[in-house]
């Protein structure tokens, strides 16, 4: 599968390191009548990088920039490269390549070429086949040839060809920006300076395998400004495009209301025009920003400056593609008319008549795109799940043919017509130019060894859909789904092939994939994944369900960082959905070592402590030869250092520190005093003794209590933490009376997240131990007004989303999911007026990926520049993950994980420098590789109160 609707099944995939292998594969390939796939980052939307037989992979080895000119502006290229590599590398010398899809930082330049990609750009820079100079290409065949203008590298007949049908090349195309469907055969012609190079982009792999490029680089502007024109739809702000480009812009590109998030912070309007300007100086590329804001007809306007702003704003026009396959109200929407293209000038009216084919057909979309090159994105709200659905599927694509045509448009007017247009073709171009097509593939590739089935001859649109092969009715889960109607199919649908988890860098703050930035193998990327599970749940290649070993193997590297949830455009759960697949995997047989060992970390850590065991405990773990044995007899990892147990627990401290409080507090309940407890007002939060804090890190836990007494809140802890009385009335966990002390006081039993059997797959054991935590905390839910702060990120993020899926059924979920704050959010919320100790300090380190997928971090960077802790803390994974990197196998993804970004960051900063770590994975990360002792917020702080400064 790529990005599109379509799914078959190849014999192999091949990842060439050099041109002599291509021929190598080609030549086997020949021999036995194998077809061959030319692929480059999967992210095609028509099908074309779908394939029977044996598919070429270049994005592992030939993905390098062989030289880069900058005298010259060109650069040699293999078809592996990711897009985002070239731009770093030009960069420097003032220079870019022109086309820039919004898949830049995954999609390849072998990719771009075979689709002749654009991009948001193309107004100024046009299209790949604009910026290809000359190309190195096997044919089918099996012969090397050197494509370029003037006929160079042209097969024998295809000059005869061009030659014999002139009058028809030069009146069968469409004259549009944006005509990418069909062969560029009219390249070819004399006065176009019959350029094969330029003819064989778009050709989608079925002329020949690239192996090398020479591109044309341009000058990239000093400075750019971004202007967001708002209008009052998409029809107007699509009226407008075509009267911007006297002006020369940058981009022209439109989006509508449906796809903006919430709090995007776009002028008031229905639909926006995001409009680039560039110039040598800021102030040059805001004039001219300044003048098309003027000359346009808007309801509201913004120009941005700021490069952050910027890319904020454009991170938006470029998740549409994802942000897109989900209508306003959750149900689904599919690619299959995805980028169809009209003369700029006509696109108004043509939105207008696509908007009445839609309501027709009883579809939903919503448009976006290239406005200023005539080029509309849609996502459709098509049924491809059932026969009925399919066919209404293509009775639209053939009427909506029949419209773009009428219009003067291209059937493609970026992403090519791999299997969701070709057959569509004669529409557009007539019986005759499809001849010439047919007969252009014929001398290029005689035996139809290359992509067959594609551009002529080709597949039905409705045949090898992808949907066809999966199961009609939900299986048997035990997380809810929500935003899927509760069904696991749907959730795994979510993975559209967009393929931004296969970004080789981090996004800014960005985390997802880690798993496939140390490896770089499809499996180890959230779609990989995804894909697989598709498999799974289809049973034609993965034939075992749940008991898969290829889907355990592809999930074993996976670090349930929950990057994905946040990060991907479509919000894949790939946590969620490995913590399902491992509880169905080991359901009734025995689990790895590590499951026990780290699953029931809270279990062993309690022992520990009911023992009054931690000093031997410690002792034990320092001696060598014993701890190899227990390493080695609970999965995990010898490279590790097994943590030190706190020899007095969170919550044994401040029992001792508030003994008297809480005796008092028991006395009047029984008494029948309710009210003789101060508090339980807005100001009193419920700090969350998770396991990490309560018997690993307990200065964290006490640093809290001092930082939220400091601004005035009434501190407690859960009811568990009173354990050392007796229980009172009889003990039932539904009864309340009396603030529910019953409950408070149970021997034995303590609130838990269940993050460590969550992580593990022992979904029965979470659920049971989230029910306990559930009866324990019902006195504090029943009470308006109450906070559970929680100070671990990752129990945090348990909490708020684990927690109600997993007990969807228990309406006490939601309140306490509700509930949870961080420790920034509690400050925020309760104690907004209090004002923190100043540090004045730069500060290092890395925002936990739980928080960052779940919480946000909003609050936290806002109490850190409040307290004068300056910077930016680093992106992507620690690389511990909880269990992950203390599981045995794991230790040389886990470290080059935290070797890309975190590790990096701290070794080079001052010695002054705050390091930062609120999450206990992150800290022991830290001090076992960097030998760095990170620090969470509230320890900070809390020193800061103490001492003046830390």
């Amino acid at each position: 599968m790529d990005a599109s609707n379509y799914r078959r099944v190849p014999l192999g995939v091949v990842s060439p390191r050099d041109a002599d292998d291509v021929a190598a594969a080609l030549t086997v390939c020949r021999a036995h009548g194998v077809p061959v796939v030319p692929r480059g980052g999967g992210t095609s939307i028509a099908g074309q990088a779908t394939g029977t037989g044996i598919v070429l992979d270049f994005t592992r080895h030939m993905n390098r920039i062989v030289s880069l000119d900058p005298e010259a502006r060109t650069a040699v290229v293999q078809p592996g490269v990711v897009l985002d590599r070239i731009q770093d590398a030009a960069a420097p010398h003032g220079l870019r390549f022109g086309p820039d899809p919004s898949t830049h930082s995954r999609c390849t330049l072998g990719g771009m070429i075979g689709n002749n990609s654009c991009g948001s750009h193309s107004v100024a820079w046009g299209t790949t086949a604009d910026s290809v100079r000359e190309l190195s290409v096997i044919t089918g065949q099996g012969v090397s040839v050197g494509l370029g203008r003037d006929w160079a590298g042209a097969p024998d007949g295809l000059r005869a060809l061009v030659e014999g049908e002139l009058a028809r090349l030069r009146t069968g195309f469409p004259d549009l920006p944006r005509r990418i469907s069909g062969y560029a055969l009219d390249a070819l012609l004399p006065e176009k300076g019959a350029d094969v190079a330029r003819a064989f982009c778009g050709s989608e792999g079925t002329w020949g395998v690239l192996t090398e490029a020479v591109v044309r680089l341009v000058e990239a502007p000093r400075a750019r400004a971004l202007a967001v024109l708002a209008y009052p739809d998409e029809s107007a702000a699509a009226e407008a495009a075509a009267g911007l480009l006297p002006h020369r812009p940058l981009t022209v590109e439109g989006m509508a209301a449906d796809l903006v998030p919430a709090g995007a912070g776009l002028p008031r309007g229905g639909a926006w025009l995001f409009v680039e300007t560039g110039g040598a100086s800021q102030a040059e590329a805001r004039a001219r920003a300044d003048t098309i804001v003027r000359a346009a007809d808007v309801t509201d306007a913004l120009v941005v400056t700021d490069p952050a702003g910027q890319r904020a704003l454009w991170r938006i026009r470029e998740d549409a593609s994802g942000t897109a396959t989900r209508m306003p109200d959750g149900s689904e929407a599919w690619p299959g008319w995805e980028d169809c293209a009209v003369p700029p000038a006509r696109l108004g009216a043509y939105l207008r008549d696509f908007r009445g084919l839609l309501s027709a057909h009883g579809l939903r979309g919503t448009p976006y795109g290239h406005f200023g090159d005539g080029c509309i994105h849609v996502r459709i709200d098509f049924d491809l799940m059932s026969p009925e659905g399919v066919a209404r599927f293509r009775r639209f694509s053939e009427e909506l043919a029949a419209l773009v045509v009428s219009h003067g448009g291209s059937l493609s007017g970026e992403h090519g017509d791999g299997q969701a247009r070709a057959e569509l073709l004669p529409t557009m171009y007539g019986a005759e130019m499809v001849g010439l097509f047919e007969r252009a593939k014929g001398i290029w590739d005689p035996d139809d060894l290359l992509n067959p089935g594609m551009l002529v001859r080709p597949h039905r649109l409705d045949e090898n859909l992808r949907f066809a092969v999966l199961p009609r009715k939900p299986v048997d889960v035990v997380f809810g789904y929500p935003a899927d109607g509760g069904d696991f199919s749907a959730a795994v649908r979510r993975c559209v092939g967009v393929a931004k988890c296969r970004a080789p860098v981090a996004a800014g703050a960005g985390v997802m994939c880690p798993s496939f930035r140390v490896t770089g193998e499809e499996e180890h990327s959230t779609r990989g994944r995804a894909r697989l599970l598709h498999e799974m749940l289809a049973g034609e290649v993965v034939t075992d369900g749940w008991r898969s070993t290829e889907v355990r193997d592809a999930l074993d590297l996976c670090l349930s960082c929950k990057g994905c949830k946040s990060d991907c455009p479509v919000g894949v759960d790939m946590a969620t959905y490995k913590a399902e697949f491992l509880h169905h995997h080991y359901e009734g047989r025995r689990r790895p070592a590590a499951h026990y060992a780290m699953g029931w970390l809270p279990v062993w850590l309690a022992a520990v402590t009911r023992t009054h065991s931690a000093r031997l405990v410690n002792f034990l773990a320092s001696v060598r030869p014993l701890a190899a044995v227990a390493k080695r007899l609970g999965g995990i990892a010898p490279e590790r250092e097994i943590p030190r147990v706190a020899r007095e627990t969170f919550s044994r401290w401040w029992s001792r520190r508030y003994r008297d409080r809480v005796r008092a507090f028991v006395r009047d309940a029984r008494r029948g005093e309710r009210d003789a407890f101060p508090g339980f007002a807005g100001d009193t939060v419920v700090v969350w003794p998770d396991t990490f804090t309560e018997y690993l890190s307990p200065s964290v836990g006490r640093a809290a209590v001092r930082v939220l007494e400091a601004a005035g809140l009434t501190v407690l802890l859960p009811p568990t933490t009173l354990m050392g009385f007796g229980p009172i009335g009889d003990g039932r966990s539904g009864s309340v009376g009396s603030l529910g002390l019953n409950v408070l006081l149970r021997r034995r039993q303590r609130v838990c997240c269940g993050l460590t059997y969550v992580s593990t797959g022992q979904l029965d054991r979470a659920r049971a131990g989230l029910r306990r935590t559930l009866d324990l905390m019902e006195p504090y839910l029943e009470m308006d007004g109450i906070s559970v702060v929680v100070l671990e990120p990752s129990c945090a993020a348990a909490l708020r989303t684990d927690l109600p899926e997993l007990l969807h059924d228990d309406p006490r979920a939601a309140r306490l999911a509700a509930a949870v704050l961080t420790f920034a959010e509690a400050l925020e919320r309760h104690a907004p007026h209090w004002t923190p100790p100043r540090l004045d300090r730069p500060a290092v380190g890395q925002t936990h990926c739980h928080q960052h997928a779940v919480l946000g971090d909003a609050a936290d960077r806002r109490l850190r520049e409040a307290a004068g802790l300056t910077g930016t803390l680093a992106g992507g994974c620690c690389g511990l993950a909880g269990n992950f990197g203390f599981e045995k196998g794991h230790y040389e993804v886990s470290t080059a994980c935290a070797e890309e970004q975190l590790l990096p960051a701290v070794r080079a900063a001052a010695d002054d420098t705050v390091i930062l770590a609120d999450g206990f994975s992150c800290r022991t990360q830290l001090e076992q590789l960097a030998g760095r002792r990170g620090r969470h917020l509230a320890e900070v702080l809390a020193q800061a109160l103490t001492e003046g400064r830390p």
